[in-house]
């Protein structure tokens, strides 16, 4: 189970690193978090885990949104 898991997390990671690796380059950090985001969201309820997410940098940065 716990092998499971963190394939699944590092699963999680990825799409949000490849979601923000769209926005590279292009001068807008806010664009980036959201897809990041949002690909995080979509990726985690895909994922067979029952759970509350209670922390997200959103409060750190000003981001427009958080998990």
């Amino acid at each position: 189970m716990q092998s499971e898991l963190a394939i699944a997390f590092s699963q999680v990671t990825e799409a949000a690193a490849l979601a923000g690796y769209q926005w590279l380059g292009r001068g807008d950090k806010n664009a980036a978090d959201d897809a990041a985001v949002k690909a995080m969201r979509a990726q985690l309820n895909r994922t067979p885990i029952a759970g509350k997410i209670v922390i997200g940098e959103g409060e750190i940065d000003d981001a427009l949104c958080c998990i």
